[in-house]
């Protein structure tokens, strides 16, 4: 496997149950090196889309392949190439932590040397080291949710398919599991991760795909996805002097949304030509700027925006 390469297809994909469409007529790909965020409420289909993924559901029509491996056709290799974390972990309460890993390593047909090695060093990453011996019954939900991770990383998969990673975990066990992640993906493996932390898929993913209704509704990159949905974006200048209700000679092409007594907002397509234009114009004015920065604009109001839209309306997103 090579960065760049496509481990993940995903082409017009539909799951109907007897009268029911739960997912339908999705596509998309995930690169090696990638993390695919998807989002959606409860019943979007998300869910459905990952089982399919893993050879567990079979498509009702469109095609998927994983690891170069078609999922209907060769479900026994898909299996192999794919770590799975789902909401429900299947853990067994009454098996010690080390035993549990051991079992499944050995599932996988790994070597019972490259399994301890594996084991000492996922019980370590995720903090479990001192409780190996314990049972996972005795676990928190927190140990639990960090157990099932190094159940999926185990035998070191090229494609991790994580439903709600950090559910259940206090902050500080939530930021272990995101940088465990983010190296995750400087590994190369193609990663997709279900959540409804916008936040979290904010800051990990490189596409976000938005399901409603079994349909992707919109999908790109963060940057490109607030664009889209949320319009053009907004910068304020803080100034250390009143503007005295005066008005700012700005350059054309750009749009005063907003002004105090000492600030103003802006809207422009082209910031990294018109900031400095703006910059030079207030100086020429003597009125000396404080600060300049965009005014945040978070995934939550790009997700708010999409499933907000009526029903038959299509939102149109980046291929």
């Amino acid at each position: 496997m090579t960065e760049g390469e496509t481990m993940i297809i995903v082409e017009n994909l539909r799951k109907n149950f007897e009268d029911f469409t739960a997912v339908d007529g999705i596509s998309f790909s995930v690169k090696a090196g990638e993390v695919l965020a998807l989002l959606g409420p409860n019943g979007a289909g998300k869910t459905t889309t990952v089982r399919m993924l893993t050879s567990i559901l079979r498509p009702s029509e469109g095609r998927a392949s994983v690891a170069g491996h078609d999922v209907v056709a060769n479900p026994e290799a898909v299996r192999a190439s794919v770590g799975v974390l789902t909401e429900n972990h299947g853990l067994y309460a009454r098996m010690p932590a080390v035993e549990y890993l051991h079992f499944f390593g050995e599932l996988y047909g790994m070597p019972i040397a490259l399994r301890a090695e594996r084991i000492d060093f996922l019980l370590t990453r995720f903090g479990l080291a001192d409780a190996r011996q314990r049972r996972i019954g005795e676990y928190s939900k927190g140990m639990r949710q960090k157990l099932a991770l190094a159940r999926a990383l185990l035998h070191n998969p090229p494609v991790l398919l994580l439903d709600e990673p950090t559910s259940a975990m206090d902050p500080e066990s939530a930021r272990l599991v995101r940088d465990a992640i983010q190296e995750l993906r400087s590994a190369e493996r193609a990663i997709i991760i279900c959540t409804h932390n916008l936040a979290e898929a904010e800051e990990l993913a490189d596409q976000i795909a938005i399901i409603r209704r079994g349909k992707i509704i919109a999908r790109g990159t963060p940057l490109d996805l607030k664009q889209q949905l949320l319009g053009v974006g907004e910068f304020e200048i803080r100034l250390a002097a009143t503007l005295n209700g005066n008005l700012v000679n700005i350059p054309p092409g750009m749009q005063i949304s907003a002004q105090g007594a000492k600030w103003l907002r802006f809207r422009t397509r082209q910031p990294e030509q018109d900031n400095p234009k703006i910059l030079k114009a207030l100086l020429a004015q003597n009125l000396p700027v404080i600060g300049l920065q965009e005014v945040p604009r978070s995934l939550e109001q790009v997700y708010l925006q999409a499933v907000s839209a009526p029903e038959g309306v299509e939102v149109s997103y980046a291929a």
